[in-house]
């Protein structure tokens, strides 16, 4: 799906955009919602980092796009992707998966069900392990970067005591361990757009130091970063579904209870020099929901669904920056600031901070849909949705040299420095708002397979919490963000519908969109990341959907996608470093994170000889270029790129077994996910994985 873009610098700064919105590409707030919704077995993710492990054993994925929560779950703005993993059956059921490829890698899959009363209980176990070696050589450590090693177990019991009754119990545990996410170097300049030097410049820093970077060479995927990247992440949970079906109605309950903790531990420099040492933002997330529904069944004049929702979450973030015996040179040369100042200032000095931003969500919604004749539908809904939200942030200089053992003199001006680079903090913030959201929806059937269609969304999310540190005069809160999103398309079928056809035209206009902002204070170690509101922000665009099987054994799906999203009124916008300014106006100019055309194509084929199938697939995705920071500074535009997967084996007809030869990014490609400048001059990048190979073999009983 083209028009669904995944950008990710960490597992917990993942952004997911559809139609250009969604989240800001900069990075995650603790104190904000995703405009995307993630739902694993009808239940909300409340933090994108809990869908960064391997979903296992799935019957489907589903995105929807646009405003979203007059049928289910969360309210959203801009769409909400539903898996939904396979239930336990009451026949007995075994599927297994090895597969081995280069760069170390090596994944089990598994998952069995059986019956354990036969009609009334049943139960389903899936389990998935996978290990990856890095790809980027650590030339200071003799490590490897960007490594995984992941594990999942999801356990599930279904009970049918009468045959209009169903509950459905699942808990899930998974781990994930990761070496990553180093930038390398891809870039220095010395100079601003206007021709003005950089004052203390990265190049004039590293001289000092007597530092010498590696050679910039990006796709060599090296560093010599002399710390730490890492990151573990757990998450837990326990959910009940409740279906009784009352004859004219059906009844569903969903409880959900969720845990997710995120401990990264990273150097903050990406270089080899101890400068920034600690760099971590760890968190602890729980969370509690509660959904009652009731629908109609069967054949009516008149659908409907209604119901009501509860969502708790909290988390607790804990913080920490920490300086390294080059930092005092790093940030103040001895020509400003004299070394015994700077060294008691800031060598050995952490600063630690927490955040405990929380929301209570409650909700009403319906949607009914009139089947006026056997062409024509109209669809109404609507949503009440109230939400608190409240937290505090503290920041506390915790360790560093003991100032009070200088004269006063020397003393002060340390302090001052700390100060300038991480003052002690604390603040509350709090935000309540309602809301009113809807949609309303007119399909009408030209023919059996030719369905068209026109619809109007409104959508809202909640204000949100900056608990961070802020520069000063940004406020604590944001204003609540809409949405009215407008849809017309097409969807069709034919040559006896060995042939699919989709196509839609939309228009979405937000106000007080809801956007992450970096900023890097001058000659100073932190970025400033925060969010705010920018006036008026536009995406329209177009979207096709293709597929074509002239055979039983040959298809072939195409997609394609064009997205103009951009600021319409965003006067005092975070300036490219480049610049040398402090705000430009960005009105007028692209959204980051959002590539203007995309598509994908693929093929499938078979050949079958006896008992077994030859079988091959191959597929190509591109996306043109985009921006990675929020001021669209050149340094951080990715040039577009396509990448094209290859399988090819041989397999049972019956799908007994299955063994089959992969490659991925089959042209080795080389491209950057993300792309970062600073205000030295730097331009650290995340380069994406070269071409990989393996083998998977598949059984199933």
């Amino acid at each position: 799906m083209p028009s669904l873009q995944v950008f990710s610098f960490n597992p917990r700064n993942t952004n997911i955009n559809i139609r250009g919105l969604g989240s800001n590409i900069a990075f995650t707030s603790d104190g904000l919602e995703n405009g995307v919704g993630v739902y694993v077995d009808q239940v909300y993710y409340g933090r994108v980092g809990l869908s960064q492990f391997d979903l296992v054993d799935l019957e489907r994925i589903e995105v929807l796009r646009g405003p979203q929560g007059t049928l289910f779950g969360k309210n959203t703005t801009a769409g909400a992707i539903s898996i939904s993993s396979r239930a336990p059956s009451f026949d007995p059921e075994f599927s297994g998966e090895a597969t081995l490829g280069d760069h170390g890698y090596h994944q089990v899959r598994g998952s069995a069900s059986a019956p354990l009363i036969a009609d009334k209980l049943a139960a389903r176990i899936s389990i998935a392990d996978t290990h990856r070696d890095g790809f980027i050589d650590n030339v200071t450590t003799g490590s490897k970067a960007q490594d995984y090693d992941n594990f999942s177990v999801r356990g599930q019991l279904l009970a049918k005591p009468t045959d209009t009754l169903a509950i459905r119990l699942i808990g899930d545990f998974a781990r994930q361990r990761l070496n990553c996410c180093i930038g390398v170097v891809t870039a220095l300049f010395d100079t601003f757009d206007n021709g003005a030097p950089i004052a203390n410049s990265f190049r004039q820093r590293a001289a000092r130091a007597g530092y010498t970077p590696l050679p910039i060479d990006p796709f060599a995927r090296k560093t010599d970063a002399d710390g730490h990247y890492q990151a573990n992440m757990k998450s837990y949970g326990v959910s009940g579904q409740i279906d009784w079906d009352l004859g004219p109605v059906a009844l569903t309950s969903i409880t959900a209870w969720r845990r997710w903790i995120w401990n990264p531990a990273n150097d903050g420099d990406s270089i080899g020099l101890p400068i920034i040492t600690l760099a971590e933002q760890a968190n602890r997330q729980r969370q509690f929901s509660q959904e009652l529904r009731i629908a109609s069944t069967g054949t009516n004049v008149i659908d409907y669904v209604a119901g009501l929702y509860y969502f708790d979450q909290t988390v607790n973030g804990y913080g920490a920056t920490g300086y390294g015996s080059a930092a005092p040179d790093w940030f103040l040369p001895a020509a400003a600031v004299p070394p015994v100042v700077s060294q008691a200032a800031l060598n050995g000095f952490i600063a630690r901070s927490t955040s405990t931003p929380s929301i209570k969500s409650y909700a009403a919604f319906a949607q009914g849909t009139c089947h006026a004749s056997e062409a024509l539908s109209v669809t109404a809904g609507l949503r009440f949705t109230h939400e608190d939200k409240d937290g505090r942030y503290t920041q506390t200089q915790t360790e560093g040299v003991d100032l009070s053992t200088l004269p006063d003199q020397l003393a002060g001006a340390a302090q001052a420095i700390r100060n300038n680079f991480n003052p002690d903090l604390d603040f509350t913030a709090k935000r309540r708002d309602d809301s009113l959201s809807g949609t309303i929806n007119v399909s009408y059937r030209f023919a059996a397979d030719v369905l068209g269609y026109a619809s109007y969304s409104r959508g809202n999310k909640s204000g949100g919490l900056n608990l961070t540190a802020l520069p000063p005069g940004v406020p604590a809160t944001v204003k609540p963000e809409k949405v009215d999103s407008y849809e017309i398309g097409i969807k069709s079928q034919f040559l006896d519908r060995r042939a699919t056809l989709n196509v839609a035209a939309f228009w979405t206009d937000v106000s007080n969109y809801q956007s992450a902002i970096l900023t890097q204070r001058p000659n100073a170690a932190i970025f400033d990341q925060y969010i705010a509101n920018v006036g008026k922000v536009r995406t329209r665009g177009f979207e096709a959907d293709a597929a074509f099987a002239p055979t039983d054994l040959i298809s072939f799906n195409a997609s394609a996608a064009y997205t103009d999203a951009t600021y319409r009124n965003y006067p005092n916008a975070p300036a490219p470093v480049e610049s040398g300014l402090t705000v430009v106006d960005l009105s007028g100019e692209r959204l980051a994170g959002v590539p203007k055309f995309s598509y994908s194509v693929g093929a499938d084929a078979a050949q079958p000889i006896g008992a077994f199938q030859l079988y091959g697939h191959i597929d190509y995705a591109h996306r043109s270029g985009f921006f990675t920071a929020v001021s669209n500074s050149r340094y951080s535009k990715v040039d577009g790129y396509g990448i094209a997967n290859l399988r090819v084996g041989i397999r049972r007809e019956d799908q007994r077994w299955d063994l089959a030869l992969w490659l991925r990014n089959l042209f080795d490609k080389n491209y950057f996910q993300t792309l970062t400048p600073s205000n030295t001059g730097l331009v650290t990048g995340l380069v994406g994985d070269p071409r990989t190979f393996g083998v998977t073999l598949i059984t199933k009983l």
